[in-house]
C-alpha cells in the first residue's frame, strides 16, 4: 500500500485548486457520455461535479496568506496484490466501491493524527476524493529512458487508486490542518499543543486499515515498517529482520498478521540482544517450532553477518571518502 501527501500534482498549492481538479479530470473527457464519468466523493456525497470541489476548497482559506498552502493532494496507491485481492472478492466494480469506503477510513486516520479534541474523523475535514482507473507513464520512469515506452502511454495491469484533495483548513474554516508540521515538542502532550503530523504514523495506518477491513494477510516484506527498518534501522535491527525473513521464507505459518506484529514489535523496540534471542523467543513461543533451529540447513547468524559486513563495507567507504575531502 503505498500512501502519499504531496503539495500537488500540478505543483503548486498555495492558490486555486482549479488546475489540480482539471489534471483529475483527464480520465473523463476520454468518455462521451456524462453516465460514465467518475464522479468526486466524499463521506457524504458520490455524486459530486468538479465545479463544486474547486468553489469549495478554494471558499475555505480563511485568514491565510498568500504563501501559505490551501490544500493538500493524498495518493492511495494500492499494489498488484491487493487489487487483485478486492477483484477476487468483489468484482471490479465492487472493488472500486470498496475503495471509496476505504478512502473515508484514511480520511478518519488523517483526522486523528493531528491530535486534536475537534478534528475527531472526515466528517470535521473539507475533502474530495476522486477514483482514477489509469496510471501512465513520466519522463523518470525507466522504460521511458531506455525507450521501451513512450510518456504518457498507459501502465500494464491493474492501476485503480485514489486521489484526494483536503482542505488546509478544518470544515468550520476556523483551524489550520498541515500535514507538513513534523515539529517535535519536549513530549507527546507539548507535540499535539504544535499540532504534529507524524506521516509515518499516518501511512502505517492506512495500511493496517486495508488489512482489517479486506482481510488481506501482509507478507512480511510485504509491510511498511519491514521496508522502515531495512532502510532506516541499526545493524542489529536489521540483522534480526533478516533472519526472521529467512525464517519466514521456510515457515509461511509465521507470516500471520499477529505473529508478524508480535516480532516487528520486538525487532523495533530491541527486546532481545541478538539474533538468537529473537530465533529462540519465536521457537520457544507458541508456535511450535523448535525444530527449525535444530535444523543445520538454517544458519542464524547469517542475517547478523551479512549486515554486519553491509555496515563495514559503509564505514570504510565514509572513511575514505573523509580522507579525499582532506
Amino acid at each position: 500500500m503505498y500512501i502519499n501527501i504531496t503539495t500537488s500534482e500540478t505543483g503548486d498549492n498555495k492558490g486555486s485548486c482549479g488546475a489540480l481538479v482539471n489534471y483529475l479530470e483527464k480520465e473523463n473527457r476520454d468518455k462521451k457520455s456524462l453516465d460514465r464519468h467518475e464522479k468526486w466523493f466524499n463521506g457524504n456525497s458520490n455524486g459530486i461535479r468538479p465545479h463544486e470541489v474547486r468553489i469549495g476548497i478554494d471558499n475555505n482559506i480563511a485568514k491565510l496568506g498568500k504563501e501559505d498552502s490551501k490544500f493538500f493532494l493524498i495518493n492511495i496507491s494500492p499494489s498488484q496484490k491487493e487489487l487483485a485481492h478486492l477483484i477476487s472478492q468483489y468484482g471490479e466494480e465492487g472493488a472500486k466501491e470498496r475503495l471509496k469506503e476505504f478512502a473515508i477510513g484514511v480520511m478518519d486516520e488523517y483526522a486523528k493524527n493531528f491530535k486534536r479534541d475537534t478534528i475527531r474523523d472526515h466528517r470535521d475535514l473539507l475533502w474530495f476524493g476522486k477514483l482514477e482507473n489509469y496510471r501512465y507513464y513520466g519522463y523518470n520512469d525507466k522504460e521511458v529512458k531506455n525507450g521501451t515506452k513512450q510518456r504518457g502511454e498507459r501502465k500494464e495491469g491493474q492501476q485503480l487508486h485514489l486521489q484526494i484533495i483536503v482542505s488546509r483548513k478544518d470544515i468550520t474554516n476556523r483551524i489550520k490542518l498541515s500535514p507538513q508540521n513534523t515539529s517535535r515538542g519536549k513530549n507527546a502532550s507539548h507535540s499535539a499543543k504544535l499540532g504534529q503530523f507524524d506521516r509515518t504514523a499516518f501511512k502505517q495506518s492506512g495500511e493496517t486499515l486495508f488489512d482489517e477491513i479486506f482481510g488481506f494477510e501482509r507478507g512480511l516484506k510485504e509491510r511498511m515498517d519491514y521496508a522502515n527498518t531495512m532502510k532506516n534501522g541499526t545493524a542489529k535491527q536489521k540483522a534480526q529482520l533478516h533472519a526472521v525473513s529467512a525464517l519466514a521464507e521456510r515457515y509461511p505459518q509465521l507470516q500471520t498478521s499477529h505473529l508478524t506484529d508480535s516480532f516487528m514489535k520486538d525487532i523495533n523496540t530491541e527486546k532481545h540482544s541478538d539474533v538468537g534471542g529473537l530465533l529462540s523467543s519465536i521457537a520457544g513461543g507458541a508456535w511450535g517450532l523448535f525444530e527449525m533451529l535444530l535444523e543445520p540447513a538454517f544458519d542464524a547468524s547469517g542475517g547478523q553477518q551479512t549486515v554486519a559486513s553491509e555496515e563495514e563495507r559503509k564505514r570504510r567507504r565514509r572513511k575514505k571518502n573523509q580522507g579525499m575531502k582532506r
